[in-house]
This record gives structure tokens, sequence and C-alpha cells, in this order.
């Protein structure tokens, strides 16, 4: 019992810093989280984009975050916690310590069972997490106890990311408007309906404390601007990770540019370019070239490193996130 008891608490340890990180959001935002906050996109081209919607408070705006590789990793691991003996995420009401009131029942991801009890995780326990983790940290290597860590830190480092993807809010806010109705069929078949009502009233009612303009339609020219981008970020190693609207910084030196995500598919290229280069350094070697070889070395390094995370974003293993598919008509 101790054990599990500890398994549990090391991974709710873990998916709070890693949503806080990968998300930016605000302790209560994060709270607020449900298993209807995933979204997808699909594009004309088939591409599939995970989106995740983080509802807005008092004095923030509604937000639709394209879910990144490491996001969806801990989304779709604690889906598959509160899943794992085959029911769906269970439903449950969640206190706001601010407006001193009860939310509809609604299947809130951050929650967890003690005893006999389940309840959603409040911010007062993400804070104790987090203290926690930092006082833990510091026995581990002293060189850290100076140094504490608050939810606004993770969202420092989330808005960095943010500025370096480019992604307006605006072309977000647009996105989850589309997907309002196609989400809301495929999760029909799992929520009952009054759940479903419950908490698109629950974005409506956010969405009234915040200035309409917020809400705008994108132009023509906006839309074809936001899908160009990601058009011309495609390479032939996989996807350039480059901020919105923004040519390669990089002279398409690819294996060196830190903003290349290499595809899983294209690591056989990666080890046929590895061959060359090894050849090529043994022939500048041979020839006395020093100039060509710290280069290629350098090549070599990158190009390593590039695979090795490859390889290990790859071994992740597929999560089913309990969507279903949409019913026929006449299907029971």
């Amino acid at each position: 019992m101790q054990i599990e008891a500890e398994e549990e608490t090391a991974f709710w340890d873990w998916a709070a810093v890693e949503t806080l990180r990968h998300s930016g959001a605000r302790i209560e935002e994060m709270c607020e989280v449900s298993h209807l906050s995933i979204r997808h996109y699909q594009r004309n081209n088939g591409e599939m984009v995970a989106l995740l919607v983080i509802s807005p408070s008092k004095t923030d705006r509604e937000r639709v975050i394209p879910m990144s590789a490491e996001l969806f990793h801990v989304i779709a691991s604690i889906i598959r916690r509160h899943s794992r003996d085959g029911k769906p995420v269970p439903i449950l009401r969640r206190f706001d310590p601010h407006d001193k009131v009860w939310s509809p029942p609604m299947p809130f991801l951050f929650q967890r069972k003690i005893g006999s009890t389940r309840s959603v995780i409040s911010p007062f326990t993400v804070l104790h997490m987090l203290a926690r983790c930092c006082t833990d940290l510091a026995e581990h290597r002293p060189a850290f106890r100076s140094v504490k860590f608050t939810p606004h830190d993770f969202r420092r480092i989330f808005t960095t990311e943010l500025v370096n993807s480019g992604l307006p809010i605006h072309i977000g806010a647009t996105l989850l408007g589309h997907l309002n109705i196609q989400t809301t069929r495929g999760y029909v078949a799992v929520f009952d309906e009054d759940v479903i009502r419950h908490y698109l009233t629950h974005l409506n009612e956010r969405r009234q404390l915040r200035p309409d303009d917020e809400y705008r339609d994108t132009t023509s020219d906006e839309w074809n601007e936001f899908e160009e981008h990601f058009d011309k970020r495609k390479v032939e190693l996989g996807a350039c990770g480059r901020p919105y609207g923004t040519p390669c910084q990089h002279e398409h030196a690819c294996i060196r540019c830190p903003m290349l995500q290499v595809s899983p598919k294209m690591i056989s290229r990666l080890d046929d370019l590895e061959a060359d280069l090894v050849n090529r350094r043994t022939q500048a070697k041979s020839e006395g070239w020093e100039g060509e070889i710290e280069g290629l070395d350098l090549t070599l390094q990158l190009l390593r490193a590039k695979r090795d995370d490859t390889r290990r974003r790859a071994q992740r293993p597929k999560v089913d996130l309990g969507i279903p598919a949409l019913r026929t008509e006449g299907a029971p």
C-alpha cells in the first residue's frame, strides 16, 4: 500500500509540473482542465492538430493551445490512468475557492482518490506539491536549496516558447469555434448530454466576461498565412519549429538547426547522413583539412543527439484518449 501511495504521489507531482510547464496555465486553470478540454483540428490535407482549451479566468482570456508532443503525452497519461479499468474519466464537482461555488459535474482530469473519497485536486494542493518537490530536490542536490519554483515560473517558460512559435490567440479562438460541434458529437457517446451542456454553458459564461474583439473572426488573408506557414515548415527530415511567419534563419542547415523536429520515419535517413559525414571526415583527415574536420565533428555531434532524441520519442506507446467514433445512422 505504501508503494502504491508513493507511486500515486509521484505521478501527480510529475503531471502537475509537466502540465504547468508545457501549457502555461495558472493553477486554477490547470485544475479546471477536463476530458472535454481536448480538441482536435483536421486540416484539408488530413493532418491532425491536437488542441487543449484553457477556460478564461476573470483576469485572463480563453486560450487554445496547440499541444506539443510533451504536453500530449502528459494529458494522455492522465486519461489512461483514469480509464485503466475500462471506464470513462469520473465525473465530479469542483469547488471554486474564489467564487465559493460548486461547478457542474464534469470529467476533470486533475482528480485523485484518497481512501474512499475521490475529489478534484485543489490549487492549494498543487502549491503543496511544488513545495515538496523543491524540498526533495534540495535534499539530493544542495545547490538548489535556495531555489523555489512557483507556478508563475513555469508560465514564464511557456510564454517564451509561445512567443518563439508565434501562434496568434485570435486564430486559436477561431480554431476552437470551428471544432465545437465536431468535438461535442465525438463525446456524446461517452458523456451524458447534460454534462456537455454544462461544460459549454461554463465556457460561454466565461467568454461573456471578455471583450468581444478578442473573439473576432479571422480574415481570409490571416487564415491563408496561418496554413502557409506550417506548409513551409515541412522539410525532408521532419518539421521546422521556427517562429510563426518567419523565414529560415539558418540557411537551411537543418541538421545543425535547433528548430528541426525530426520525424521518427526519417531515422534511417539520419543513418545515411551519418555514414556520409564519417566518410567525408576520413577524407578530410587524410588531406589535412583541419577546418573541415572541426565542422564535420560538430555536425556529427548534433546529428547523433537529434537521432537519440527522436528514438526516445518514437518509443512512447500510443494511447487511446477514449474519444469514440461517430455513430452511424440506425446504430444502437
